[in-house]
């Protein structure tokens, strides 16, 4: 029996070619190919919240995936045609992080860090504050401090940062420190029960980077920024984690390895088997 595969995969600027690079017309619809196979299990890993990921699956024809991990980890979805059911287990699993705060109350706890700017209820849950954040501002001093306030209070925070390049802001996501897009894919691949030498995660920015550079096989598609790619290979240095990192740069079947270019490339990388499936259906 065929062991059964796992590609996860980012949405905006990973899969959805939403950049300012271009796509390789080919691309997406060899990934779509690729994902239809019995083998495969997909998973979109996103910041965006369901209604986000449901307008990306439509705007840009996506393949319906099987399982969304949704708003930066924080929330997992089995997904059919007709229905997304939540997984209660989830939210079981990454709540005792916040030591009982609700959402309202740590949002109160940064009431004195004037940089920070809440973004727009629709990007809230239960277990995702999330604020918007000028480029200039003094990040080390700032995440300090919130750390500083999240110990006084013995709650286990994750502080993850990127940056919104189209709209030139920064994005910080504050999460249970179980609830990061790395801790969620663990968590789908333990309940599916499928190793890492059988799953390939693909991501472009800062809030992909816990995955990136830990022991799952990754991908970093050709088109992240220099800075993300030059952090993303320290991170994995100092993690030891260099093999399960893949910087893809293009010349795969003739595409550019930009977005889903990208993503087939890493996968052919790790999964060699995978590159004939793709050929079969590269006319």
């Amino acid at each position: 029996m065929t062991e059964r595969i796992l590609i996860c995969t980012d949405l905006d600027r990973t899969l959805l070619p939403n950049g300012s690079l271009p796509e390789s017309n080919q691309a997406r619809p060899l990934f779509s190919a690729l994902v239809s196979r019995p083998e495969i299990v997909l998973a979109y890993v996103s910041g965006r919240h369901k209604a986000l990921v449901q307008e990306a699956i439509a705007e840009f024809t996506l393949p319906l995936p099987d399982f969304v991990i949704g708003d930066v980890g924080t929330t997992i979805y089995s997904v059919a045609a007709e229905s997304w059911l939540e997984w209660p287990q989830w939210a079981h699993e990454i709540a005792p992080d916040w030591a009982g705060k609700e959402h309202h109350e740590l949002h109160a706890l940064f009431g004195q860090i004037t940089e920070l700017m809440l973004q727009e209820p629709a990007k809230q849950n239960r277990f995702k504050l999330s604020y918007y954040l000028p480029l200039a501002v003094d990040l080390p001093r700032l995440l300090a401090e919130m750390r500083r306030l999240l110990a006084l209070h013995a709650i286990r925070a994750e502080l993850i940062y990127s940056v919104d390049e189209s709209e030139r802001i920064g994005l910080l996501d504050v999460l249970p420190a179980s609830a990061t897009k790395f801790h969620a894919v663990e968590f789908l691949m333990q309940q599916l029960g499928i190793t890492r030498e059988h799953a390939v995660f693909a991501g472009d920015s800062g809030n992909d980077l816990p995955v990136l550079t830990s022991a799952i096989k990754s991908v970093l598609v050709a088109n992240a920024s220099a800075e993300v790619r030059e952090e993303a290979k320290q991170l994995a240095r100092l993690h030891k984690t260099e093999d399960a990192l893949y910087l893809a740069h293009g010349g795969f079947m003739g595409m550019n390895g930009n977005y889903s270019a990208g993503i087939l490339e890493g996968i052919a990388h790790y999964l060699p088997q995978t590159q004939q499936w793709m050929e079969c259906n590269d006319t």
